[in-house]
């Protein structure tokens, strides 16, 4: 265990940041989206001239927040919290333009269609459902200019209601949506980055955790090792019992050495009948200490072909970073 590990970590952020900075940059568009369409109607003199100042107000005010808020750089990390703060600031404005424009009446009204879509996409379906509880209120708030006698009749509440149902549905259907294509994106990473036969981490996926692993080892001075195995007789299985038997001295392979590691341990195919094992925390001697009970685990687990035993083993070197 006396080589040392020479490749520079890098400082690759974490899977989850790359997908929050997409979703940010999809909500900043739709911010402006917003902006523009109410930009819009004010400049196509949409609105009453007493409305027109308490308009222009909240647009330049909006806009600084948009750029205050994004451009500023406030936040080093990307957040779902972040996020939904954009989603209530951007409910206030409309609620504020719809109150200048006509209200329920507004031909703006379909401006919440925006937030709930983005709510959508980007925070999950509890988020979205509080968000629309908002609107909700943003709606009974909205409609308040109405006598009380007519607020309680069934013809207002049903008239409510019809405005208020095609956002109910377009936030359904978007959440279910949004719910679909993560599970498929989630499943095509996973394909992209584990190996078909043994379910280990393939090469990229190794590459993608060995990265943040080598990283924190450097960052806060701790032991990092790595083990190389290689089986010694795969060869010797595919030519006499054929390919099957040999996936299957991979497949009981990558069970015996499974049992030896730690849950924090990556166990990865390298291709063939090369697997890599990343110990975090471990030291040298510790990580000689797993390569001698994955090498006797291996071979008390001999393949079974045909009837016949056939014995396992592997040769293991191993790796250290130096501290």
């Amino acid at each position: 265990m006396r080589n040392t590990l020479t490749s520079e970590p890098g400082t690759q952020e974490s899977i989850e940041q790359e997908e929050l900075r997409g979703i940010s940059r999809s909500v900043a568009e739709i911010e402006w989206l917003l902006l523009i369409l109410v930009l819009l109607y004010h400049v196509f003199d949409g609105i009453e001239a007493a409305d027109k100042p308490s308009i222009a107000l909240a647009m330049v005010l909006y806009a600084g927040f948009i750029m205050g808020f994004r451009y500023a750089h406030f936040f080093k990390r990307e957040s779902r919290g972040k996020l939904a703060v954009e989603t209530w600031v951007m409910t206030a404005f409309v609620t504020w333009a719809l109150w200048h424009t006509g209200r329920l009446d507004s031909p703006l009204l379909n401006s919440y269609l925006l937030v709930i879509i983005t709510s959508a996409l980007a925070l999950g379906k509890l988020t979205t459902l509080l968000e629309l509880t908002l609107i909700a209120a943003c709606f009974v708030f909205l409609g308040s200019q109405s006598s009380p006698h007519e607020v309680l009749t069934l013809k207002y509440v049903g008239g409510l209601f019809a405005q208020f149902a095609p956002f109910v549905l377009v936030a359904y259907i978007t959440t279910m949506f949004a719910s679909d294509i993560r599970y498929g994106l989630s499943r095509v990473k996973l394909m992209s980055e584990t190996d078909e036969l043994t379910g280990t981490l393939n090469r990229r996926g190794f590459a993608i955790v060995a990265d943040r692993l080598f990283g924190q080892a450097v960052r806060y001075q701790r032991a990092l090792s790595l083990l190389v195995i290689d089986s010694d007789n795969l060869k010797l299985v595919n030519d006499g019992h054929g390919h099957k038997s040999g996936d299957q001295l991979l497949i009981s392979m990558v069970k015996a050495i499974q049992a030896q590691l730690r849950h924090t341990d990556v166990l990865a195919r390298q291709g063939g009948d090369e697997f890599v094992v990343l110990l975090p925390d471990t030291p040298a001697a510790g990580a000689l200490d797993v390569a001698e009970r994955i090498r006797d685990a291996v071979e008390n687990a001999p393949l079974v072909v045909g009837g016949k035993l056939v014995k396992t083993t592997v040769s293991i070197g191993g790796a250290r970073r130096k501290c």
